[in-house]
């Protein structure tokens, strides 16, 4: 199966951020990783967004390897959820041309 993409762009509520990346970097990013995705980069900019991109190339689709991280315990054991950051978010699921 072809590698996919996701690119991930967060709204991350006013004066969140240095929270937020904290979390990721301490609680998602790695529980991502553990669940078989790669991420690819991470940057933020101005206006409070936080963009990123993760990679899959397991045996799942792009789609069920998310439920499954997702419904995971691990995931629903993040406390508090570092969702609570994000006021507002756009995923695009991207293939791989080359």
């Amino acid at each position: 199966m072809a590698s996919r993409f996701q690119l991930r762009r967060y709204q991350i509520k006013p004066g969140e951020m240095r929270a937020w990346v904290q979390e990721w970097l301490d609680k998602v990013r790695p529980l991502r990783a553990q669940f078989g995705f790669q991420v690819v980069g991470s940057w933020t900019s101005e206006g409070d967004q936080f963009v990123w991109i993760i990679r899959y190339d397991g045996p799942l689709t792009f789609e069920e390897a998310d439920r499954v991280y997702y419904s995971s315990p691990e995931r629903k054991a993040l406390s508090p959820d570092p969702a609570r950051h994000i006021a507002a978010s756009d995923l695009l699921v991207m293939d791989a041309t080359s």
